[in-house]
């Protein structure tokens, strides 16, 4: 796919596996064939084949927007389970040609549903680039392939073992008698 301009890059791909949309924890969509979109700077969006959707929850409303990239997008209110969420559904029907990929598909505004990888069939599993997995693993040198990553967690003091007293001030602690009956 092309750039609409330097300043505002799109680039759409094929989302590997399945992907199921959950509204409310009921399926809404589940397909193999998702495009991501990649637009500038936005958080990348998922579009899904119209055959995918389960269309009878959804109920096409009035509104309409215009971007100057991807061209008229028409909106859909979802209607499920008493539950009603406007505008949540948006299309592309006759998108502008430098994105003519996602015409007729569907997205879905993430803050009303949960997107859920599928688990994968034997056919739809992507070839593992063996590179990427053993990127951070030892080679047998003692040290990583690639840069260490900075720690989320901070290491215990060395020195530090179980059942040491760190408390600075006051008595150290007085072992407690024992308080069995019998002998030890």
């Amino acid at each position: 796919m092309t750039d609409p301009t330097q300043d505002h890059p799109i680039t759409c791909s094929r989302e590997d596996g399945r992907v199921e949309v959950l509204f409310e924890g009921h399926e809404i969509a589940d397909s193999g064939d998702v495009l991501v979109l990649k637009e500038a700077d936005y958080a990348p969006v998922r579009y899904f084949p119209r055959s995918d959707v389960a269309m009878d929850f959804l109920q096409k409303t009035d509104k309409v927007t215009h971007c100057p990239y991807k061209g008229q997008a028409s909106y859909y209110t979802i209607h499920r389970d008493a539950r009603i969420i406007e505008n949540a559904v948006w299309s592309y029907e006759a998108p502008l040609p430098g994105v003519s990929q996602i015409a007729g598909r569907l997205a879905f505004y993430p803050e009303h549903v949960d997107f859920k990888r599928a688990g994968l069939t034997a056919a739809e599993t992507r070839a593992v680039d063996v590179n990427e997995v053993v990127r951070h693993t030892d080679s047998g040198s003692g040290s990583s392939q690639a840069e260490h990553w900075a720690s989320n967690v901070s290491m215990p003091d060395d020195e530090a073992w179980e059942g040491d007293d760190f408390r600075e001030e006051g008595p150290p602690p007085v072992a407690k008698p024992y308080e069995g009956t019998g002998s030890i």
